[in-house]
């Protein structure tokens, strides 16, 4: 390839389905990491490995699949879009940049910036949702304590029926908070670090695969670094029921979850999140690179030496 398809803002429609694809390979990698991190987050409940012991043991393996069907059926959409909202961004904010050229660097960040900001619209009710139902046996500590949902659409539905549009969106402004500069951070990153694992390939589009999972796992590792204590902040927040609410608001649920459990708090559970992150985003660019040279290039993927 002669040219630099990520970025090209004529290629509309390519960056969509490209995303999609990469957003199935990240969650479906990385789901039961997930599952873990929202338990480590909301309570005191142990480390990592003592949660997925008892999860494991008293509610089977699936359990740590529980809650995907909401992030799923939509982060095909909401993936396609981010990339193909970020692939527009990226150039609209450096125009001085040829299209045949990869986009600067200050396009990339800002692009992912701006882009993180708005798919906060699509991400804060299906996270919402997502948290709900990961949380839900550890909620009930007893059969009919609380209503139990059969899936994401019943406790959508319950959520609206009982809090409203601002009961779904609870967490809003925290969730944009976090993502516009942890986007920024994550495809600045990625291009930064495949160009340093292999030069020229931003132009080029000749790295092998593995550069594609070392970059992407970096990204995604560096991009959670930076905002996890705010992450945190969010899933306690999402956590609560209109019924059991505890924190008033994002500054409240720093100082009240600080003052009882120290600042160690706001960065409880990072290792899981931090190796999830590295297996779900080396997942996501792989397949939405793949998925992009295919598409480009009538199904062959051309990559140095065709090696892994």
């Amino acid at each position: 390839m002669e040219f630099w398809p990520e970025f090209l803002a004529s290629s509309w429609g390519r960056e969509f389905v490209a995303g999609g694809f990469g957003g199935i390979a990240g969650i479906i990698s990385g789901y039961p990491l997930d599952t873990l991190r929202i338990h480590q987050q909301s309570s005191n409940s142990g480390s990592a490995f003592r949660i997925l012991k008892n999860m494991v043991k008293n509610e089977g393996p699936s359990s740590l699949y529980r809650g995907m069907g909401a992030p799923l059926a939509s982060v095909t959409i909401q993936n396609a879009i981010v990339f193909q909202m970020y692939a527009i961004m990226s150039r609209a904010f450096d125009t001085s940049v040829p299209l045949s050229e990869p986009p600067s660097y200050k396009g990339v960040a800002l692009g992912g910036f701006s882009t993180g900001a708005i798919q906060s619209l699509i991400l804060a009710p299906v996270e919402l949702v997502k948290i709900r139902l990961q949380l839900r046996s550890s909620n009930n500590t007893r059969p009919g304590q609380a209503e139990r949902h059969k899936g994401p659409i019943d406790v959508a539905r319950s959520i609206l029926r009982r809090e409203g549009l601002r009961g779904i969106y609870r967490g809003f402004t925290v969730t944009i908070l976090r993502d516009a500069p942890a986007h920024g951070v994550y495809f600045w990153s990625y291009e930064y670090i495949r160009e340093q694992l292999h030069p020229g390939c931003r132009k080029n589009c000749q790295e092998n695969v593995r550069t594609m999972l070392v970059a992407g796992g970096l990204a995604g590792v560096s991009s959670w670094v930076c905002c996890y204590p705010l992450d945190v902040v969010k899933t306690r927040l999402q956590a609560q029921t209109q019924s059991s609410q505890k924190y008033r608001g994002i500054i409240d649920c720093f100082r009240k979850s600080v003052e009882a459990e120290g600042y160690g708090v706001l960065w409880r559970g990072l290792g899981t999140a931090v190796s999830r992150a590295f297996v779900v985003n080396g997942a996501v660019f792989s397949a939405y690179e793949i998925a992009l040279r295919c598409l480009f290039s009538n199904g062959s993927i051309q990559t140095e030496k065709n090696t892994i």
